[in-house]
């Protein structure tokens, strides 16, 4: 059997190119002692994956030039050479851009394919979904009645955090987007009180517009402009957590930071960067509140589609323009 899987071949420089990555052919491995052969059903692709592409230091390893490159992964277990993990199971493991993957077990996480859809625990059930409840509930300390602005608010996080703070009694739930169509979704079927185009105008005036008493909390995906913004709504004892800032992720000079940072002396507010890596302690109580939400339909999610493993580099670089509803993800 042939395993088709993503190589990086050079460093991309500004936006990645094709020519950066090649989908290389290779045997099938076999596993050892204490691993799986999965045979994987969905890939996730997300903002993060264009830093490991640099060798910049950073929180997590650069992915390795002429190797297969990682991310998360879900699939059906086709051989196993490990106790606990039997042919027919399903796991979510970190070997995706791949479509056969040998994984150890203590790596591997079982997940019930009659609970969920598989491709869910790449997202709402997922990584995706945690990193909205950390950042909302831990690094933000959201708290009932808070005003709460989220950027990138249809992307897999920010629609789930605008949903988690609704859910627990936000006083008003502001999202930006980049179409008209976004946020529309945002307002009409996720239950944001309030939504904007941020290519329509300016950022700080739209959002002093959908905020006039100010915001009490920002989760920042995108950085840049709505940060700036941002501190500019932040009431007296705000808190900003930085998830993500995908409007510089390409960038190749530094971008300059928010001009108004001395506005946070007046408000007492705080920014602070997080992981989702850090917070797995709190996976336990994530899947006890959330997965009943989403079995009841309580928080609603999308997905972007892409198929075949061969469109695994379009998906990424759909992920950047930002063309996904929801998780972009691969079907194989």
């Amino acid at each position: 059997m042939i395993n088709r899987e993503w190589h990086l071949l050079s460093r991309p420089v500004g936006w990645p190119k094709p020519e950066d990555f090649a989908l290389v052919e290779a045997e099938v491995p076999t596993p050892g002692e204490g691993q799986v052969l999965v045979r994987n059903a969905y890939l996730s692709v997300d903002p993060y994956m264009r830093g490991r592409m640099s060798a910049a230091k950073s929180y997590v390893a650069p992915f390795e030039l002429g190797k297969a490159m990682q991310g998360g992964a879900v699939g059906e277990v086709v051989a196993s050479n490990a106790e606990g993990i039997a042919v027919g199971d399903h796991v979510l493991h970190f070997l995706g851009w791949r479509e056969y993957a040998v994984v150890r077990a203590e790596n591997a996480v079982k997940v019930d394919p009659a609970a969920a859809p598989l491709s869910a625990y790449l997202g709402v059930l997922g990584m995706t979904g945690l990193t909205a409840y950390a950042g909302l509930l831990r690094t933000a300390a959201f708290k009932e009645g808070d005003a709460v602005f989220v950027s990138g608010a249809a992307g897999a996080v920010g629609s789930q955090v605008g949903q988690i703070a609704k859910l627990k009694g936000a006083s008003r739930v502001i999202g930006s987007a980049g179409s008209d169509e976004k946020v529309k979704l945002l307002v009409e079927e996720y239950g944001f009180d309030a939504a904007f185009n941020y290519k329509s105008g300016p950022v700080s005036e739209q959002l002093r517009a959908a905020a006039p008493d100010g915001v009490d909390v920002y989760f920042d995906n995108v950085g840049g402009d709505h940060l700036e913004a941002a501190i500019g709504s932040l009431n007296q004892g705000g808190r900003i957590a930085v998830c993500g800032m995908i409007s510089v992720y390409n960038n190749t000079e530094p971008a300059p930071g928010p001009r108004n940072l001395a506005r946070l002396i007046q408000t007492r507010g705080r920014i602070e960067g997080f992981l989702v890596g850090d917070h797995y302690d709190l996976q336990p109580r994530f899947v006890a509140e959330v997965g009943p939400w989403v079995a009841s339909g309580a928080l609603k999610y999308r997905e972007t589609v892409v198929e075949g493993i061969e469109n695994n580099l379009k998906a990424f670089l759909g992920v950047l323009r930002g063309d996904n509803t929801g998780k972009m993800i691969v079907k194989l």
